[in-house]
């Protein structure tokens, strides 16, 4: 199966477990994994047979700054579906990353990655 990958997307959002999270919000990163078949398009060089990944960039964005979730789990499930439900999409992988959470003497990241199947 084909891929196509989406990195670093950086948005500002509002899901955390801390009431100052929901509130203050914070950014993310959100790196995508879309799995399709690309023959067609490969073939034809015509976006009509492929994804348009502009429309899952924006899926992504909005969800990150609307969603107002207590986990990163659920902002990473709620991603996944969305994406799924794009044409031509089959699987999708997606990494959700608290850029700066907020835990004392700590500079790391937190990332989430969780992959899904269409249902057919």
């Amino acid at each position: 199966m084909d891929c196509i990958y989406l990195s670093n997307i950086r948005c500002y959002g509002y899901t955390g477990f801390l009431p100052e999270e929901q509130i203050l919000g914070q950014w993310f990163e959100v790196d995508v994994t879309l799995w399709l078949d690309l023959s067609l398009a490969g073939k034809t060089d015509s976006l009509h047979d492929t994804l348009d990944y502009r429309n899952a960039i924006a899926t992504v964005q909005q969800l990150v700054k609307v969603a107002k979730y207590a986990l990163v789990e659920r902002l990473a499930e709620a991603i996944a579906i969305s994406l799924l439900e794009l044409n031509r999409v089959e699987q999708v992988k997606v990494k959700v990353s608290k850029i700066a959470a907020p835990i004392p003497d700590f500079s790391g990241k937190i990332a989430v990655e969780i992959t899904r199947i269409k249902q057919m």
